[in-house]
Order: structure tokens, then sequence, then C-alpha cells
């Protein structure tokens, strides 16, 4: 008989392992719309399954709190609203006594859901059913309701698949008249739940996309509807108010874009690269809509209330949309010295063709989000000799991309993790010389699940530098805005949901001076609405459609089958200039792609609710 035996893993095992990684791509594919409550038992279930058993609260407070939440599902009438105190009095229980994190963290699951969803519970209680709001969301296609423009992804996939790429940039147009923009830059939300996460990995949606606008040619925009006689003024030409204007152009109505830079596309040429977004091709997509009849004024600075109060005077009404354009001050001693530089500032100047000298000089980069990542390849292009990225945090709490964070540590600028900025060190002509960092230690999460960066037993390090440049958020300049009486909450214009502001009639705001700075698709789809519900203010109700057939769908090919992805030029060979980096897919790639498609917008669901917004 053995003392020892060498640990191997037999059938039942790989079966199960096989099944954990199967209940992972099952949750990655959840779509917006299912019922928190039966979410919540479902993955309580789970926690129950994973008891060892050694403890009473696990073991047996476990199944009570499922049998409490399941009572609340059956919707039986003997269940009152003095359920829900005791689910939560028993997850407390269960949460301050069990031995191990099995019980207490499933214990929290529940308790998270009674703060973040508890009017579903009592809509389940009192009126046998899921709230309105989630109601709202059940949207059969998971890729078109988590597109925050609602495109019709599985309808412009097919019309690659067949060849028709000029049908499928019309059909995009119809919610995003950046089709060029967002295939080259779009942070693609639309994939997060994609159904093909069941089998394999999601559709790529934005390479898809990319394929379609790389091959399409010279596509005219929809016709121009009768003219309304009203006259609208967009104050911004950014993504959100280009497309403002574009929609209420086709619509019929008179739109003047007013901008402040030289240039129109806001943050698009201001704020991003042209490695990354070359100026021809936004050009491409700010050309076309200019075409549907559009106006502009560039170099209209909306600096005082009288340029405010004269532009409301001459147009029947008005959106803001002004973008985040100011930056953040670091908050140390010696930021004011020579060679530090804001990256707004330095990445609008780029924007203007002007460029700054860089060469041999050794830059940091503070910050950790996708701008920083941007300035920090872009310093790099410039001739710098060593680029450094210090941030607070960890490389996983970064909020840039990951794509964006592997691309800067390949073009060779080095990542300082967990390095607080201290002071920056100049000499006696003010010239910076160095940045005092200080080294930190990853405590406890925050809200947002981020571990808190907090000050390590260790000295502070000298990081020599020429250059430093700010990359830690932006700001919104609202100051006229606010002189006007229009309302102005932390820096941000406050504005409801349908883009109204509220007591000042026919004034609209949207995008990132309503939010904060966000994503192109967020700003886009803050044009959408505005443009609809500025027409709707306007008296009228025209509706955006497009008549381009949809390819009907065919038999599925659910075989696993491995995702594409859109190549880069070598970082060696890329580094060094500020051509395109991103090589789109071939034919082949482009029809295989496509074909990995579910069509959620005729299987399922999608074939009883029509699968999509036929216009709006």
């Amino acid at each position: 008989m053995s003392r020892l035996d060498i640990k191997t893993r037999d059938r039942a095992q790989r079966a199960v392992e096989g099944l954990y990684k199967d209940l992972e791509r099952r949750i990655i594919a959840s779509p917006p719309g299912q019922c928190p409550v039966d979410m919540a038992a479902s993955f309580l279930k789970l926690c129950h399954a994973q008891s060892c058993g050694k403890c009473v609260p696990c073991r047996v407070g476990l199944g009570q709190l499922l049998n409490l939440i399941d009572e609340v599902l059956d919707l039986s009438e003997d269940v009152s609203l003095d359920t829900i105190p005791l689910i939560q009095r028993t997850a407390e229980a269960i949460r301050d006594s069990a031995d191990c994190a099995i019980g207490t963290e499933a214990a929290n699951m529940v308790l998270r859901g009674l703060i973040g969803f508890r009017e579903d519970y009592e809509e389940h209680i009192v009126r046998h059913r899921c709230t309105e709001s989630i109601q709202k969301l059940k949207q059969p296609v998971p890729c078109v309701a988590l597109c925050p423009a609602g495109v019709d992804v599985p309808g412009y996939g097919a019309l690659v698949y067949e060849g028709r790429y000029a049908d499928a940039v019309k059909l995009i147009r119809k919610d995003n008249p950046f089709p060029t923009v967002c295939a080259l830059i779009c942070e693609h939300p639309c994939e997060a739940r994609c159904k093909r996460n069941l089998i394999d990995a999601p559709v790529n949606i934005r390479g898809l996309k990319r394929y379609a606008v790389d091959h399409c040619g010279t596509v005219p925009v929809p016709e121009k509807m009768d003219d309304t006689g009203k006259n609208v003024a967009i104050i911004g030409g950014g993504p959100s108010g280009l497309s403002a204007a574009y929609y209420l152009a086709i619509m019929g109505h008179k739109v003047t874009v007013y901008e402040k830079r030289n240039h129109l596309g806001g943050m698009l040429r201001y704020g991003i690269p042209s490695y990354r977004l070359p100026r021809e091709r936004l050009q491409f997509d700010i050309d076309a809509i200019l075409s549907a009849g559009v106006a502009m004024e560039t170099g209209y600075d909306i600096n005082d209330v009288k340029n405010i109060t004269e532009l409301r005077e001459k147009h029947d009404a008005v959106y803001i949309s002004i973008g985040a354009h100011t930056h953040k001050e670091i908050g140390i001693e010696g930021e004011y010295s020579r060679g530090v530089l804001s990256a707004v500032e330095m990445l609008r100047s780029i924007g203007d063709d002007t460029m700054p000298d860089f060469l041999g000089k050794a830059v940091v980069v503070i910050g950790g989000g996708n701008v920083a990542m941007d300035v920090a390849r872009t310093a790099k292009r410039l001739g710098a000799s060593e680029v450094s990225i210090v941030y607070r945090r960890r490389r996983d709490d970064m909020t840039a991309l990951p794509d964006e964070i592997e691309g800067a540590i390949a073009e060779g600028c080095q990542l300082l993790q967990l390095k607080a900025p201290a002071r920056i060190e100049s000499d006696e002509a003010g010239e910076v010389k160095a940045l005092w960092v200080k080294p930190q230690i990853a405590g406890e999460a925050d809200p947002s699940g981020r571990p808190k960066p907090a000050d390590a037993q260790a000295q502070p390090e000298r990081i020599p530098c020429h250059i430093i440049i700010a990359a830690i958020g932006q700001g919104i300049d609202a100051k006229s805005f606010e002189k006007y009486g229009i309302p102005v909450n932390r820096g941000n214009i406050k504005a409801d949901a349908s883009s109204g502001i509220e007591n000042i009639l026919g004034v609209f705001a949207g995008g990132d001076c309503v939010t904060g700075p966000s994503t192109v698709i967020n700003a886009i789809a803050a044009g959408k609405v505005a443009a609809a519900n500025i027409d709707t203010y306007l008296g009228y109700h025209h509706a955006i459609e497009c008549d381009v057939e949809i390819p009907e769908a065919g038999s599925l090919d659910k075989k696993p089958c491995g995702r594409v992805e859109l190549k880069m030029r070598y970082a060696g060979e890329r580094g060094s200039d500020f051509e395109e980096i991103e090589q789109g897919m071939t034919e082949e790639e482009a029809k295989q792609e496509a074909m990995r498609c579910l069509r959620c917008d005729h299987f399922g669901l999608g074939s009883f609710k029509g699968g999509r917004e036929l216009q709006w």
C-alpha cells in the first residue's frame, strides 16, 4: 500500500470543470432584461451547491434563504411584503456567522440585490410580475440592446456576408452617422453579451463594421424630408452635436453647427491620435453628415451669456454638446513647472497639426485611462527617448482598454504601477527635472470594486524626466451656460433623459457635457435622442428609417469556431510613425466571422418580437 498517490483528475472531475467553463460562458451571455430576482435565486442555488456542509449558516441558512426567494417567485397570494425584511435578516445572519466566503459572499449577494432591485421583489409580491423597467429592457437581440445607439448589428452582419457593403453602411447610419469612426475606435459594448459566448467567443462586431466601411465606396445619405422652416443651433461640433445635426437635417429642419475650434470633430479630432483614427477616415463621416444639409460655423466661441442669448433668439431650438475639453490639475507641488503639460492640450495642438518637440527627451505620463495610453504612445512617436506611465493603482485597475495598455507596452512604454505622484522637482530655471512618487499598496476595495491605493511603508522614488504629461481626467467649461440660467451640477450641465433642460424650453443638452467624459458611441446615442426630442418639441414626429432589405436567416453554424481578430502592424514598425496601426479583415475572414452570428433577430424571442426596430 502506497503512502502517497499522484493526484490525477478522473473523468467526472474533468466533466465538472468543463461545466464550470460552460457556466462562465452562460453568465457572460446573459442578455439585458433578465428578472433580477430569478437570477438571484439561480446564483444562490449554485452557492448552496458549493457548500462544504460544515457550518449551519451555510448548509441550512442558504437553503432557507433560497426557499424565501422561491416563495416570492412563486407569485403566491400568501406571500406578503413582510417576506422582504425576513430575507434581509436571514441574509445578515448568514453573513455574520458563516465560517467562510462561500456563505458570507452568497449572503452579501442577496443583500446587494435587496438594495439594487428591491422594487422588483415588491413588484413580484404585490403585482406578481417583473417591474416595467425590466420589461422594457427585454430586447431579444443582446447586441442591439447593449449598443447605446441601438444599431442593427445582425442586419449589417448579414449584409456583409452577402457582400452588400454599401447597404450595410446605410443600415448603420439609420442609428449612427459615424460608421467609419466606430468601425475604428468604438469600445464595442455590443459584444459583451453576444450569445455566441455560449459556444466559443463573441462575434467580432467592430471588425465586421470595419470591413463594410473599408469596401463600401461612397454611400449617399438619405434624401431630406420636406422643409419645416424651423432653425436649430448645435453648440459643439463633436460626435454628439454632429449626430443630432445629421438627423435633424434629414428631418427637414435647418441646422447650423457652431464650433469653437478650426475643425469639426470634437474629441474625435482633438483627442484621438491619427494612428488610431486617421484624419481622412474621420472626415469621410463628417463630409457625409454635412452632405445632409448641415451648415457649420467654426471659430465660434460661446464665451458669454450674450452669445447664448443671441443664438437662442435666432433659432427655434438649441442643442448644447460642448464635450469635455478642459483638463484636471494634478494637485501636487511643482505642477506649474515648465515641461508639465496636460494631455488634453497636447492632443488639441496635435489636432491643429502643431507637433510638440519630444526628441531625445524622457517623458512621464500620469494616468491610467485611454487618454494616458494615447499620449504615451504619441510621445514615443514624437521621438521621446523613454516614456514611463505612472499609475497609482494596479494594471488590472486601469480604466484603459487592455488592447491599449498592451499596445503601449509593445511600443516601448514602461508601466510603473502603484506609484502615486508626490511632487515635481525642477531646476533653478523652473524646468522639470524629475517626478517624485510615493509607492502604494492595494488596499480595501472601493464601491466600484477596485482596491483603494494606500501609502506603502517605503521611501519616495525619483523618476528623472524632461516632460510630464497629466492625463488624470477631463472637465467641462460650463460657466457661461450657468450664468445664462442652465442648471449645472458638479461641473456638468444638468439635463433629463430626453436631453431637455428643466424650466428652459427649447434648450437641450447631451453628450460629455452632461455625463462627463464618456465613449464616442454614448455621445452619438445622446445626439440621436436629442434629435428625436427636438423634432417633437418643434411640433413634428418625423420617422428615421432605412429601406434596405435584410437577408433572411439561414441555417445556423453552431459548431465552435475561432473568432477572427484584427491584426496590428508590427510594434517596431508602427511605433515610429502616425500611420494607421490596425489592419482590417480579409474577405475570407469577414465572411467566416459574419457566418458565426446566431441571428438573434430571427431565432428565439426575436421571431416573436420582430427582432429589429424598423424606424425611430
